[in-house]
């Protein structure tokens, strides 16, 4: 590990002596490249010079304790030696996190599919809270929120909702809300008082540039026409909606949340993109089982991940056994907390994975 850590530290270097470079700055591509590749190996330099420099207090102080006498400058010695020990080991274990073998989508901005499942209008209208959700928690990032595609039912709900968040790091964020969200409450549609329990689907897609999946404009078929709904906070009511059908693959994809035909049409593609990407990212964690099973929350889309009882104002996610008391916070977009410990937990198994493989 720390072989691989020296080299990092030359590689920064090597990266901040090209950018001052001026042929560097006057190539776009080739600067933008540096600086994400400097982006990227910062942190890991600055854990590892900050433990370089705990692991020089650990020997200075030790040496102090071998030649000093006095007893207030052992003191001091002792004291200065057991917290840079302390913070050795804390910083080692960081930068194992650091060296982690990353996800290259995790900077990306992702796509968010959420669908209605079982529980008729209820589904819908739980689905269209946890949309809300989401804005709340991407508003609280500043991320941007766009609607691609809606299908909203009379009374408030949304048989299906389709939304790109726009902002550093979304992806290895939201990764961790792909699965079967489930509801237990009265429905407002239920005069009887009974609980009811309904689910939703939650797909969040990496968005794909053009150059990562190829679409063949045979394989496309475009179709215009006026946007339907109920209107609200998805359709407005244009002649402009763009619906594709991608032949080899059966995908439809639909956008009309904008009165541009040309922008619906690019929401439509980037969906599409995403759509294809993410399926061939599935094949992907399909084909390496064993790495899939040390990861949490990006495998399997029909796992119910989370259940959200009113009754109890209770959230528990299933995958981590994580149980909090705080429905009204986290239906307002407080769910950082879930998702910290997501990514704890992942980075854990992954640990271990790397441990019992070493």
């Amino acid at each position: 590990m720390f072989d691989k850590l020296e080299d990092l530290v030359l590689r920064l270097e090597e990266v901040l002596n090209q950018l001052s470079k001026p042929d560097v700055a006057s190539d776009a591509e080739r600067f933008r490249k540096l600086m994400k590749e400097q982006s990227d190996l910062t942190p890991i330099v600055d854990v590892y010079k900050e433990y370089r420099q705990n692991q020089q207090n650990i020997e200075e102080s030790l040496m102090l304790l071998d030649e000093e006498s006095d007893e207030e400058m052992r003191e001091f010695a002792k004291e200065e030696l057991n917290e840079s020990k302390a913070n050795v080991e804390k910083l080692e274990e960081k930068l194992k996190i650091l060296l982690l073998p990353k996800d290259p989508n995790d900077d990306k901005n992702v796509i968010v599919e959420i669908r209605a499942g079982a529980g008729g209008d209820e589904a819908a209208l739980f689905a269209a809270e946890i949309y809300r959700m989401y804005v709340h928690y991407a508003e609280g990032r500043r991320w941007k929120v766009e609607t691609v595609g809606c299908e909203e039912i009379g009374i408030g709900g949304m048989k299906s909702v389709s939304f790109m968040l726009t902002g550093q790091g979304a992806y290895s964020v939201m990764k961790y809300e792909s699965g079967v969200h489930r509801v237990q409450r009265v429905p407002e549609t239920e005069s009887g008082g009974r609980i009811h329990t309904s689910t939703i689907s939650v797909a969040v897609m990496p968005e794909a540039e053009e150059v990562e999946v190829e679409i063949d404009e045979k394989d496309i078929r475009i179709d215009v026409m006026r946007a339907s709904g109920n209107g609200g906070q998805c359709v407005n009511t244009t002649d402009s909606a763009v619906r594709l059908t991608h032949y080899p693959t059966g995908i439809v994809v639909y956008s009309q949340t904008e009165k541009s035909q040309l922008q619906n049409k690019a929401k439509a593609f980037a969906l599409l993109r995403a759509k294809l990407y993410d399926m061939e990212c599935q094949k992907a964690h399909d084909a390496e089982a064993e790495a899939r099973r040390s990861q949490i929350g990006t495998g399997d889309r029909s796992e119910k991940i989370r259940t959200y009882n009113f009754p109890q104002g209770r959230v528990t996610d299933h995958r981590i056994g994580l149980t909090l008391y705080k429905l009204d916070k986290v239906m307002n977009g407080d769910i950082q907390e879930i998702i910290d410990a997501c990514v704890a937990a992942d980075q854990a198994a992954k640990l271990s994975n790397l441990e019992d493989n070493a």
